[in-house]
């Protein structure tokens, strides 16, 4: 097994990090435990940092309130990068009227309302609706009936010829400590597949949302890839992406990756972290 680092004396060594969300910050009961003590470390040592996430359930300002009803004040609404986002960059851009039919929740759908659009669930689109549709995009993956609204949008993509978006590109998540669920961008695979279309794709391992953060530091402060580095608790999407952005990355083994496969995923992968460590907690 590779060496553990110490979390803290890793994060000393650089001037911005760069955090996922689920798997590092928060799990399925919560706040991993001591996290607070991280930000708080983070704040005193006056380091910048980004919650880098692939999670477009909700917008920047709804993600940080969920933060701040479990106890974590310091993540405010500007210090999250969804790659939500760039899928609302993108409509913004490519789409300019009509309907943006969605599978996700209510809440998901922000990133198509602040575009100007008109945002309508697949299971909500009428026969006499179809020709209005110009785009579609996964955004979450509660929200509507999976065996009706699926099936809806694969028909769907058989008469209209339109970009589709993937907003999350995450196949799964853990859902307990031995369960996964399947993510957004699992069901996106499954209907670009059957639909034999070509889905695009935003969020980590996609080099777009790192660039995004990139950025927004670099307003903020004076920075260089090597003065940041990546948190994260999956290969194929957090470290894959720090690394192929240039940056260092630490594998934590509190999420998707467990202490007893991170070798064995290491080794089969050939995606090597920087840094492995126990979890994200500065202790």
């Amino acid at each position: 097994m590779r060496e553990i680092s110490d979390f803290k004396s890793v994060i000393d060594q650089y001037k911005v990090v760069f955090f996922d969300a689920f798997g590092v910050v928060k799990n399925y009961k919560g706040l991993v435990p001591g996290i607070e003590k991280t930000f708080a470390y983070l704040e005193a040592e006056k380091k910048e940092f980004y919650i880098v996430t692939n999670d477009a359930s909700r917008s920047p300002v709804h993600l940080a309130e969920k933060y701040h009803q479990m106890g974590l004040n310091a993540i405010t609404h500007d210090r999250i990068i969804s790659s939500g986002m760039l899928a609302k960059e993108y409509l913004d851009l490519k789409v300019d009227d009509g309907i943006v039919a969605y599978l996700g929740t209510r809440a998901s759908a922000h990133y198509i309302e602040s575009s100007d659009l008109h945002p309508l669930p697949v299971g909500s689109i009428k026969p006499s609706d179809i020709d209005n549709v110009n785009a579609l995009v996964f955004l979450d993956d509660e929200g509507f009936d999976w065996c009706r609204d699926l099936n809806k949008t694969v028909n769907l993509l058989r008469r209209r010829t339109i970009p589709v978006i993937v907003a999350n590109t995450d196949d799964a998540y853990p859902l307990t400590i031995n369960d996964v669920s399947i993510a957004v961008g699992g069901i996106a695979t499954m209907v670009e597949n059957i639909a034999g279309k070509e889905f695009i794709r935003f969020g980590k391992p996609d080099s777009q949302l790192f660039m995004l953060a990139y950025e927004l530091i670099r307003e903020k402060v004076r920075v260089t890839k090597p003065d940041i580095v990546m948190v994260g608790d999956t290969l194929h999407t957090d470290i894959l992406g720090g690394n192929k952005f240039g940056l260092d990355t630490i594998l934590v083994l509190s999420g998707n990756t467990l202490p007893g496969d991170a070798e064995t995923k290491i080794t089969s992968t050939g995606i090597i972290p920087t840094y492995i460590c126990a979890s994200a907690v500065v202790v």
